[in-house]
């Protein structure tokens, strides 16, 4: 029983173990990529904050969840179609939930399959340079986000 016992507890454990090197080697790969450091919530509730790398891939911001197994990302923005609605510094009740961010920006799907769907990210202010950045290099043509 106790052999049993054992051996259960460590595939368990071998198993945390595979699945938090899973998680180091993504991260690692994302931030060698070109990734930054940026935290991002759908819902507004303080405690909705999640922690991710988020990567610039053409028109594309793709957003990748720290915690998740997932290979693509979580969130992906398109660079034609999103709108800033506001930026703020970050809130005195957030700065537990968003230690590293400088800024909070409010983006908005203006295209017509998000229908208006928006999300905050909190970032420092080198990453929003960056963002705001690429924002603005629209080819000619393309509609400007405002």
């Amino acid at each position: 029983m106790a052999e049993t016992v054992a051996i259960v507890v460590g595939v368990v454990l071998l198993l945390v173990c595979l699945a938090l090197a899973w998680l180091a080697v993504r991260r690692v790969r994302l931030m060698r990529g070109g990734g930054v450091d940026l935290c991002l919530r759908r819902r507004f509730a303080v405690t909705d904050w999640h922690f991710g790398v988020a990567r610039y891939r053409g028109d594309e911001f793709a957003w990748y969840r720290l915690t998740s197994f997932r290979f693509g990302p979580t969130v992906a923005i398109d660079r034609n179609e999103v709108e800033i609605v506001d930026r703020r510094p970050p809130l005195p009740n957030e700065s537990f939930a968003i230690p590293l961010a400088d800024s909070v920006v409010r983006c908005r799907d203006a295209s017509d399959e998000g229908r208006g769907r928006e999300v905050e990210l909190a970032m420092s202010d080198d990453v929003l340079t960056g963002f705001l950045a690429w924002l603005e290099a629209a080819p000619p043509g393309y509609r400007q986000a405002s």
